[in-house]
């Protein structure tokens, strides 16, 4: 019985920092958006997808369409778009490589490495929060934190393939 009480903690623990982490992120994405129009003017159309996408071209860049669908985990159809509206907005630019000129690949203009630079150092000052909370642990209490969310990870992607598959099995 008390293994059974443990895990409902633990359950109901999961859920309770579950609903934490999306008001923490709603309020991160809030702020974070209230930031970047202290910034830059005229910005209001910005979202945080559209802000993901210029930190992977930043990161990554050049960087085509198929490469930053993958690295951030967008359809092909939502990073065009998503591109067509910062590439009309001024954030984004195209550009071919010397020995491939059909394929086209994207980098980030003078207002775009500026917003990439501020989105790094806000995700910088994340990371920093979350390492002095850490560091509170261990390193045993780390290894087990580590497995158990590399677990929970590969147990909500399992979750997701089955669900996919039970989805195109009703179509």
């Amino acid at each position: 019985m008390e293994r059974a009480t443990s895990i409902q903690h633990i359950y109901d623990l999961l859920i309770k920092m579950n609903h934490q982490l999306e008001q923490h992120q709603q309020k991160g994405s809030m702020s974070f958006l209230e930031e970047i129009h202290e910034h830059f003017d005229g910005i209001a159309t910005l979202n945080i997808t559209d802000v993901h996408v210029i930190d992977c071209i930043g990161r990554h860049e050049p960087i085509n369409v198929t490469t930053l669908a993958e690295r951030i985990e967008l359809s092909k159809g939502t990073v065009s778009k998503v591109s067509a509206k910062l590439l009309k907005e001024g954030w984004i630019r195209r550009t071919q490589l010397n020995d491939n000129k059909k394929e086209i690949y994207f980098r980030l203009t003078s207002s775009g490495k500026k917003l990439f630079l501020v989105h790094e150092r806000l995700h910088a000052k994340m990371q920093h929060q979350l390492i002095q909370f850490l560091n509170r642990y261990s390193s045993e209490e780390l290894e087990v934190i580590k497995r158990l969310l590399s677990d929970g990870i590969g147990f909500l992607e399992a979750v997701e393939w089955q669900d996919k598959s039970l989805e195109s099995k009703d179509m």
